[in-house]
């Protein structure tokens, strides 16, 4: 701060003045005493009859009189002028303890602190913002200087060697040269000037930092223990071509020689021959195409592995090819198991002509070792009680794993319905096509096999409420009358408002497998879908014109893994799995299911299903409720919570195929980062249940909608089946979706939701 120099007061102008003034008065005053004597002593002295002199004198006299008035006048005007003097000199001093009682607060604050006037000029700073300028050896800014030029002092001086402005605060963050950061804050003064305080958040922005690197270091750890798991390679390539990541799978096949692949160009990974034949397809994928391929590679050992790649490209925000990540899988045995079935197809014939012929001269000796046979036999139940405990064990993981199993399957729903609305041409549409068939054919394997695991470990549980037929049966029509049409038939359907008593979803699934196998064995002909009803329940029946099932097969076919293949009929896809889950469900529900079939006419499948009476509540969400629509969604807001990032891009794509505005977000902070829940537009929300760090999405939902004026509507989508969930998601009025999700099922949400 500048040192304050006494100024020259105006009253002490007036005092020099005012006693120049009084000693003229006094010598005017003294010169008409004199005049007055003299007058006195003339008049004495001289006659009576000189009247001019005598006037003179009283004219004198007043005078003196007039003199004495003034001089009282002027001596109390000194009086006044004496006072204001001392309390002028009194305010002076004040003024001077004010300036330093400032000075002394503003040198006190930690902060840099810059005064600014009403033109914008430096008039005063502290010894922190001056210390900025000394310990980068940069010249301080003197008193007068602009705030403009201030700050291009700084810059140029290389004072300020980073800028950034600050997502919580009005302020603007700087990095100095001294490694520290300082956060700038501007407040106007009353008078039009600015103050500017400097604060240092070095420990903040370190702390902030810290925590930063922590949570990514905990991601890659977890990344990585969940990468090396997998039985696939994986691995992340740049778009130079270099080994950004790689799991321990991907690390032992390429890794030539025990180098690691880490770090390395791809060239330098792959023989020559193999890097030539990978590069179109790595081209693709920097070009922002995903592309899946099947290539034989010879291991570092000689062995020979069948794999199938994945190249699934990575956008950065500005949605540019930053890499692609690779997935392969080994599926050579895969390859060899499929060639085994095949010869041993061709030679089942022939080795049970054989078998019957070794089985025919053994029956003798088989008499025989009746004894030993009781002891195998004991020994068999030993054996197939140590199976149905394994088999037990393998039906409760494969029920607690579904949700794993089901992720990467929705994922690949997910591209490959994207795909399906593109246009690429005939070859590679009946290629994307293939793979969705592929898909569907996995799809419907896998979840079968989970759900028949899940009812063996009885993790399914039964949610029994009155119901009407109404929705549930004209939702199967509609989605199976297309299934038929494909297959030249023809599905008729009487409707029923029936109400009854059952698990909605359990009683569906077991409409649907019995017209799937009406579908998948009845070449030509129609179906029938419809009701009879009975005097305390009523028969859901599936009627159908295929070939028929044998009389001693009608109890077979709802075993496991048994399948009745007709003459002439083409090969099954399935496991045989279908019927075994109707009869599963059905006993969990209590509800009798029946077959009558004549050969070479039809069969018809029925289930029991007791009536019941509808009690008064509010309208809860289903997700079996389906309805036409729109060709289009008209450009919905849609926000997608999932914390798998492929499902969230393919969960993009296909929406922004149906003409929707799509924002994805792994968890509500990564939402919060992209906009403001509580302000920015939204139609519907998209929420998978399971996320991250223990987190799920009713809740993520829950804190959206609690921020907003109008809450959202949600759809909840989980693999998990429980009743509780189902229950509680109902109780919210959310509507519910299990994993995987079929888009067209979805459109359909989605487009009555957003009508409603």
């Amino acid at each position: 701060m500048a040192s304050l120099k006494p100024v020259p007061c105006k009253n002490d102008v007036s005092a020099e003045s005012r006693d120049r003034r009084i000693a003229e008065l006094e010598a005017e005053n003294e010169r008409l005493r004199r005049i007055r004597d003299a007058l006195i002593v003339r008049v004495e002295s001289g006659s009576a009859h000189k009247p001019e002199p005598y006037a003179a004198f009283e004219h004198s006299v007043v005078l003196a009189e007039q003199v004495r008035e003034r001089t009282e006048a002027l001596n109390q005007t000194m009086e006044e002028l004496k006072a204001s003097n001392k309390a002028l000199s009194r305010a002076r001093v004040e003024a001077d303890t004010t300036r330093q009682r400032l000075s002394d607060a503003i040198e006190s604050i930690a902060d840099g602190f810059v005064l600014f006037d009403h033109r914008h000029r430096l008039i005063q700073s502290n010894s922190r913002f001056r210390s900025y300028w000394r310990h980068a050896g940069v010249e301080v800014p003197e008193s007068g200087t602009s705030i403009a030029e201030v700050k291009r002092q700084a810059v140029s001086s290389g004072l300020v060697v980073e800028e950034h402005s600050h997502p919580d605060s009005e302020g603007v963050v700087f990095l100095l040269a001294n490694d520290r950061w300082v956060q700038m804050t501007e407040r106007p003064t009353r008078e039009g000037g600015l103050v500017v305080l400097y604060s240092d958040i070095t420990d903040v922005k370190n702390s902030e930092m810290a925590r930063r690197i922590k949570a990514l270091e905990e991601s890659e750890r977890w990344i990585r223990v969940v990468t090396d798991h997998v039985p696939a390679l994986i691995a992340y390539v740049g778009a130079d071509l270099t080994v950004q990541f790689c799991n321990k799978v991907y690390e032992s096949w390429y890794g030539r020689k025990g180098e690691s692949p880490l770090g390395k160009a791809l060239v330098d990974v792959h023989p020559a021959d193999l890097y030539q034949r990978l590069l179109p397809q790595m081209q693709q994928a920097l070009a922002g195409h995903s592309v899946t391929f099947e290539f034989e590679e010879c291991g570092e050992q000689g062995d020979i592995r069948y794999m199938l790649r994945s190249y699934v490209p990575n956008f950065n925000e500005d949605g540019e090819v930053t890499g692609f990540f690779v997935l392969i899988r080994d599926i050579t045995d895969r390859r060899k198991t499929a060639l085994a079935l095949e010869q041993a197809y061709d030679n089942l014939e022939r080795r049970v002509k054989e078998r019957t012929s070794a089985l025919t001269g053994l029956n003798n000796q088989l008499r025989q070792e009746i004894t030993e046979r009781a002891a195998v036999e004991a020994r068999l139940r030993d054996a197939k009680l140590e199976a149905e405990r394994a088999n037990l064990s393998k039906t409760k993981f494969l029920a607690a794993v579904s949700h794993d199993l089901l992720q990467p399957l929705n994922a690949a729903r997910l591209f490959t319905s994207a795909l399906l609305e593109q246009s690429f041409g005939p070859k590679a549409e009946g290629l994307v096509r293939s793979v969705s068939t592929s898909l569907n054919d996995v799809e419907n394997l896998l979840g079968t096999l989970v759900d028949i695991s899940k009812l063996d470990a009885g993790v399914i549980k039964p949610d029994v409420t009155a119901f009407d037929l109404r929705d549930l049966l004209n939702n199967i029509a509609r989605e199976f009358r297309q299934m038929a049409m494909a297959e030249g038939l023809r599905l008729d359907f009487v409707a029923s408002s029936a109400i009854v008593e059952s698990d909605s979803q359990l009683l569906a699934r077991i409409l649907r497998n019995f017209l799937t196998n009406a579908i998948r064995y009845t070449g030509k002909g129609r179906i029938l879908l419809g009701c009879r009803r009975r005097q305390d329940h009523i028969l859901l029946q599936v009627w159908d014109t295929g070939p028929g099932i044998p009389e001693d097969k009608l109890t077979e076919i709802f075993q496991e893994f048994k399948r009745i293949r007709p003459t002439g009929s083409q090969p099954d896809k399935g496991l045989g799995l279908g019927l075994a889950i109707v009869d599963k469900i059905s006993r969990m529900l209590g509800h009798e299911v029946s077959v009558a079939s004549i050969e070479g006419k039809g069969s018809v499948f029925s289930v029991k299903v007791p009536l019941g009476r509808l009690q008064p509540s509010r309208p809860a969400a289903d997700q079996n409720r389906t309805v036409s629509f729109d060709s289009g969604l008209g450009g919905a807001r849609i926000w997608v919570i999932d914390n798998d990032q492929s499902i969230c891009q393919g969960m993009k794509t296909l929406l922004e195929g149906w003409d929707c505005r799509v924002m994805t977000a792994v968890s509500l902070e990564d939402l919060e980062r992209q906009l403001d829940p509580a302000d920015s537009p939204v139609d519907l929300i998209l929420a998978d249940y399971h996320l991250d760090n223990e987190e799920n999405g009713v809740d993520v939902v829950a804190e959206i909608n609690g921020r907003r004026r109008c809450p959202a509507p949600v759809v909840m989508i989980t693999a998990n089946y429980t009743n509780e969930l189902k229950q509680h998601i109902r109780e919210l009025g959310h509507l519910l979706m299990n994993k995987p999700v079929k888009p067209l099922k979805l459109r359909s949400v989605l487009s009555h939701l957003l009508r409603s």
